[in-house]
């Protein structure tokens, strides 16, 4: 990289236990075992205060994992950015796609491998699972979000949001892609008890967190905690999306 031009400055923000916004500029490399011919960053993990672990990956030519996840209590999710890889759920074995994801329960360890010659980039995921007492434990999941219809959010036509798991009990979170059209924000700033780690596929916007407003734009990760102040305005000439994870389906532990 060399030599910096001029000062150096970040739009990173980091309130401990709140909220952090993690720029790609500013992201250093993870070398992780499991992993051959790729770059990766660890982006949302319990030192930030999370109860979970986002990753950003690239998988160069011949890039892939081992093994991702899989112990008895963990759950995993992969979701295709930009390329094309071949993934496997214990046995199966799926082609993804820019837009495709993958889900795997606890137990259920993840590998893939980059499909193409060209670099491939994915969002990776992460988190301890909770069971439910005479609930189904949860099951695979794979699918693209290409193939899912964006349903209108909260009343308001230019929100609009996929959910990529079922909304069953058996599982304990979810996959979002939310899109702002120009114009578009929250209906109100929202307070609540769960915690998201969010990464941004396109646009630029400005984010309300613990009641200060920052830009955000594409390639961004937000980390929002457990009641942290948020809400989103989009701005600029497209949609801001972004995917995000969301824990759900659990009463507070006592």
């Amino acid at each position: 990289m060399g030599y910096p031009n001029g000062l150096l400055s970040s739009r990173a923000v980091f309130e401990n236990g709140k909220f952090a916004i993690i720029p790609p500029e500013g992201l250093v490399n993870n070398v992780l075992p499991g992993f051959e011919n790729t770059t990766m960053s660890i982006l949302g993990s319990p030192r930030l205060g999370a109860r979970f672990a986002d990753y950003i990956v690239t998988l160069h030519k011949g890039g892939k994992t081992a093994g991702f996840a899989g112990q008895e209590d963990v759950q995993s999710f992969v979701y295709v950015i930009d390329g094309k890889i071949t993934a496997s759920a214990g046995d199966e074995k799926h082609e993804l796609t820019q837009g495709g994801y993958l889900y795997c329960p606890p137990s259920v360890q993840m590998k893939f491998e980059n499909a193409q010659d060209e670099d491939t980039k994915l969002f990776l995921f992460k988190q301890k699972y909770t069971p439910l007492e005479g609930v189904k434990a949860p099951w695979v999941v794979t699918g693209n979000t290409n193939d899912i219809k964006q349903e209108i959010y909260d009343d308001m036509e230019n929100v609009l949001i996929q959910d990529l798991l079922p909304a069953e009990f058996s599982f304990d979170m979810n996959m979002h892609i939310l899109e702002f059209k120009p114009t578009g924000c929250h209906p109100f700033i929202e307070t609540h008890f769960q915690e998201h780690g969010a990464y941004l596929l396109q646009g630029e916007g400005l984010y309300n967190l613990d009641n200060k407003w920052y830009p955000v734009q594409k390639d961004d990760y937000i980390y929002m905690a457990p009641y942290c102040l948020q809400a989103c305005y989009a701005v600029g000439r497209e949609s801001i999306a972004y995917i995000y994870s969301k824990d759900c389906h659990r009463d507070p532990a006592l």
